[in-house]
């Protein structure tokens, strides 16, 4: 969950071997039970008429009045030549507008999906997002009857690797808490037009968890504090927590376990082979005293303030107690026969986030081969899917334990995610990302001596951000070679925006060489003072005249250490000065596609980018003028962040990729009396805020750490929350007195507080209009930054 050490920007899926740890060539190895299950996931599919209806009614849903004009099958592997792959044909019976024009052939739905995504790509310039930002630009797709032709013979892309993965083990939190059966299909049909096959199927396990553990005579109300609210189940399932923001009502319960059925019931229609959870020891604490005997440990805190035990120190059964593979089974069975079936790869992550209590690598060898005991009890053919985010996360694990957990299980029944391009932490807003890498490091680690890689994909903690770099990295699965990255973003903005306009791919180009160029190895989270308000009082932030002018226009800057600094430094990698430049290229050549949602939203970023980093100064200067006692230059700097904040708000009211509004009405659209209501609402505004315990004066630890520029939060308490700072900021000047930390800190936890439990109904469409409040915003805030540098510092009238 929390940024860690540097990591590539790629994910790759890699077996576990004897022989790549110990250095002896793997090369030309195969993994006799991979292929076995492969196999067995083939033999399983459902019938090719019900993926072809699948991909038919995707058709329907993004491009209908195309529906005829496309004719999909389903073929063998054989015909791919032994490989998972699509083919894109000119239809041979095209006879004319209402006839299919164009024939997709792929080994599952998933294959034909991607390889109409394909086509529409690179042979209709289109180009597919999530809504949020921007959704599907189809503008540029010909009229039925006059699509163009793919060139004589076809074409044929192989996967190069078979497994294609998606999602995080926080993205059911950060970003599906809310879904309901009409998003989800939405979602399950952008992931067959990415080509996932392998995504996480997480949603409904509760009430799985409920039917397991009646078996051990734990009753609802046992659970009710085992289990997290809507908004924090997956840190309850991973044994960080138990009971924040619950208890969870049955009918959640039952509504989540209907859900799931529709989800998995769809994945499966497409072809997917969906990853189901397994037992990791996570027990509620009822099962301590149901048996006394039990081997359990008593975790360490997770983050509480104070070690609260009303929310922390889990409960974990033994490996060595029998119960454990017992449960474990008992658990896997119950999916299968509630679900019906399964793909046989299973997800389990052992202390995520947690400490083992012992380092001894034969209690963590035993812990694993006990894990996998579990699954394999209630599935002979399971595969154990495993994150290797615990590996980099926290400095327990040396190469000895390690080495025991990843060997604990039989060769080729261990599959680790190896969490490069985790790329967003809690769904936070920051243009970010290391595109020459994406472009490459799927290929070259494949191609690499000892390379145990069996497949790619996209790990993030939340979804709906950098659509470019989704956009690059879903396109890996099928290259075999690396991509020429300067003709890909050449022809981006075209795909994206409908249009060939060269203003805005000379701004792409900038953007590709800035923001998402960050090659200083560190991972991105976004801590703009705005969003992740600093605890400290003025004098423990560090500032200097050279900081701020280097912030503003340096080529090369670099944060200085802040080690020493309570106030966490937010990262920097680029030129900002040419990233306005590339916004100035927006506003200059906006008009030409003004209508277009996917254009609107990238202005929308871009603007809030530039501004981001410009309070960032801006809040800088305070602290200097603050401690060089100039009262004059706070109270105006003071006055000029706030109304930034609101003019803010008012631009990403612009678009529907930044409201507040839907995240809150959708949590409560799942609740099915006011009660639920009440709570749900309460989730979702604390996931975006404290996040998790505080009492009067100490935060929560984790606060701010699911922040997000949304229009509302920003007006309603992201501003109100910096004015009291400045509040006490101009009060310690004015009475020549220490900063009032502690008064600060109990005024504004108790906004959050409340805020957390108001009502208040935001919008959930946009308003105004964003090219127009752009350029406004450029003029007033970003058309003079170097006045900040020498203290000039001119202001402009609100608009």
């Amino acid at each position: 969950m929390l940024p860690s050490s540097p990591t590539p920007r790629f994910l790759l899926i890699s077996v576990v071997l004897a022989c790549a740890a110990s250095g002896v060539s793997c090369s030309g190895l195969r993994f006799a039970h991979l292929d076995r299950v492969r196999e067995l996931q083939q033999s399983e599919r459902r019938p090719p008429a019900e993926q072809v209806e699948a991909a038919v009614g995707l058709l329907a849903r993004l491009l209908p009045s195309h529906s005829a004009s496309f004719e999909f099958r389903v073929i063998s592997t054989e015909q791919c030549g032994g490989k998972a792959c699509f083919i894109i044909n000119n239809h041979p019976s095209f006879d004319g507008e209402g006839t299919p024009e164009i024939l997709i052939l792929g080994v599952s739905g998933v294959e034909i999906s991607a390889g109409l995504h394909w086509y529409l790509k690179h042979y209709c310039a289109a180009h597919i997002s999530w809504a949020k930002t921007g959704g599907a630009q189809l503008s540029s797709v010909p009229y039925p009857g006059s699509l163009p032709h793919v060139p004589a013979g076809g074409v044929l892309l192989q996967r190069p690797v078979d497994w294609n993965y998606y999602q995080n083990a926080v993205t059911s939190s950060y970003s599906f808490a809310w879904y309901d059966w009409e998003r989800w299909e939405k979602e399950i049909d952008w992931m067959a037009l990415q080509g996932v096959n392998l995504p996480l199927a997480f949603t409904g396990q509760e009430a799985i968890w409920q039917k397991v553990f009646q078996r051990y005579n734990i009753s609802k109300s046992d659970l009710d504090d085992f289990f997290g609210g809507p908004a924090f189940l997956s840190w309850s399932r991973m044994a960080n927590m138990h009971g924040w923001g619950g208890p969870l009502p049955q009918t959640w319960l039952d509504d989540q376990l209907t859900l799931q059925k529709k989800i998995l019931s769809r994945m499966y229609a497409f072809g997917m082979s969906p990853v189901l959870p397994a037992f990791s020891g996570n027990i509620p604490a009822a099962l301590k005293s149901k048996f006394p005997s039990a081997r359990v440990t008593h975790l360490g805190d997770w983050f509480t303030v104070d070690s609260n035990p009303r929310w922390c120190c889990t409960y974990l059964l033994d490996a060595s107690d029998p119960l454990f593979v017992e449960i474990g089974k008992s658990f896997i069975e119950e999916q299968i026969k509630e679900y019906g079936r399964t793909s046989h790869v299973y997800n389990c992550d052992t202390f995520d986030e947690n400490t083992p209590p012992l380092s001894d690598p034969n209690y963590i060898s035993s812990l694993g081969a006990a894990t996998f005991r579990g699954m394999q009890s209630g599935d002979d053919e399971a595969i154990w899917l495993m994150q290797g985010w615990l590996f980099t996360y926290d400095p327990f694990w040396e190469p000895p334990q390690m080495k025991a957990l990843l060997h604990s299980v039989p060769v080729g029944r261990m599959i680790v995610l190896d969490l490069c391009m985790l790329h967003n932490f809690a769904a936070d807003f920051e243009m970010y990302g290391v595109l020459d890498a994406v472009a490459s490091g799927p290929i070259d680690s494949r191609l690499s001596e000892n390379s145990t890689m069996v497949g790619v994909g996209m790990s993030m903690e939340g979804i709906e951000q950098n659509p470019i770099v989704y956009d690059l990295m879903s396109e890996m699965a099928f290259h075999h070679r690396q991509v020429d990255l300067q003709v890909w973003v050449e022809t981006y903005p075209t795909r994206r925006y409908g249009k060939s306009v060269v203003g805005l791919q000379d701004a792409w180009r900038i953007l590709h060489r800035t923001l998402y160029n960050c090659t200083d190895g560190k991972n991105d989270k976004n801590r703009d003072v705005i969003v992740a308000f600093p605890d400290v009082e003025p004098f423990v932030i560090q500032t200097s005249t050279a900081s701020i002018s280097s912030a503003l226009s340096s080529k090369n800057y670099e944060v200085k250490d802040a080690s020493n600094d309570a106030y966490e430094q937010p990262h920097i990698w680029y030129d900002t000065k040419a990233v306005i430049h590339a916004l100035e290229l927006f506003l200059q050549y906006g008009d030409e596609v003004s209508d277009s949602s996917t254009f609107r939203y990238d202005l929308v970023d871009l603007t809030r980018q530039a501004l981001a980093k410009y309070a960032n100064q801006i809040f800088l200067r305070i602290i200097q003028g603050y401690k060089s006692n100039n009262i004059s230059q706070v109270t105006t700097l003071c006055e000029f962040f706030l109304d930034l904040v609101n003019d803010l708000d008012m631009l990403l009211a612009s678009h529907e990729g930044f409201l507040l509004g839907p995240w809150l009405e959708s949590a409560k659209g799942l609740a099915r009396d006011q009660e639920q209501e009440i709570q749900y609402e309460w989730n979702a505004r604390t996931q975006i805020t404290m996040w998790f315990d505080n009492t009067e004066t100490k935060a929560s630890l984790l606060r701010d750490y699911a922040n997000k520029y949304w229009s509302g939060l920003l007006r309603d308490y992201y501003g109100p929350r910096a004015a009291i700072y400045f509040k006490y900021v101009i009060l310690s000047l004015e009475k020549n007195k220490p900063f009032a930390l502690e008064e600060w800190r109990r005024e504004w936890i108790s906004l959050t507080n409340n805020w957390q439990s108001d009502r208040k109904v935001f919008p959930i469409t946009a308003t105004g209009d964003a090219l127009n409040i752009s350029q406004s915003l450029y003029l007033k805030y970003l058309s003079n930054v170097d006045s900040l540098k020498d203290g000039s510092f001119r202001m402009f009238t609100s608009f």
